[in-house]
């Protein structure tokens, strides 16, 4: 009696990760806050229409508010990126267009929770000086163990 024939590779993991290059993760970035400056921009539109005085307190000159608009900034950044790629999987426009993707450290896609924290984790001050050097790997990786990998080469097994 003849044994079924099977192929000896057919139970091997083919998952080969490459990260995304240093140039590429700037791009992200620099694409990143171009969307998210707009959307702020249209968002501010908004509360003017609602109330216009909202908008007087944010453009304050004193030191204390100064630093309160700035921090609200760097939460909004982190939840705007957060929900983002929790919607797409690991992608953002920037990532979209320079053809990345955040993925977790085996090379499975995050999940929902993961891409949140990935943009909670943005709000930190400074955290964007800590994707400096090569291979880049910022906090928000580090933290939530991810990567940002380039797509067209890498493998994954999904």
């Amino acid at each position: 009696m003849d044994a079924p024939s099977t192929h000896l590779l057919t139970d091997i993991e083919t998952t080969h990760i490459v990260q995304a290059g240093t140039g590429k993760r700037f791009a992200n970035y620099i694409i990143d806050v171009i969307v998210f400056y707009i959307v702020v921009f249209f968002l501010g539109m908004v509360v003017a229409v609602i109330d216009p005085s909202l908008l007087l307190w944010m453009e304050a000159t004193d030191a204390g508010t100064n630093l309160l608009s700035s921090l609200i900034s760097l939460l909004l950044y982190g939840i705007i990126m957060g929900i983002t790629e929790a919607i797409t999987g690991g992608r953002s426009l920037g990532k979209l267009i320079t053809g990345t993707r955040a993925v977790n450290a085996d090379g499975s896609p995050v999940s929902m929770q993961t891409a949140f924290w990935r943009g909670l984790c943005r709000a930190v001050p400074f955290e964007a000086f800590s994707a400096l050097g090569a291979p880049s790997y910022p906090w928000h990786d580090k933290w939530t163990n991810t990567y940002v990998i380039d797509i067209k080469q890498s493998v994954l097994n999904q």
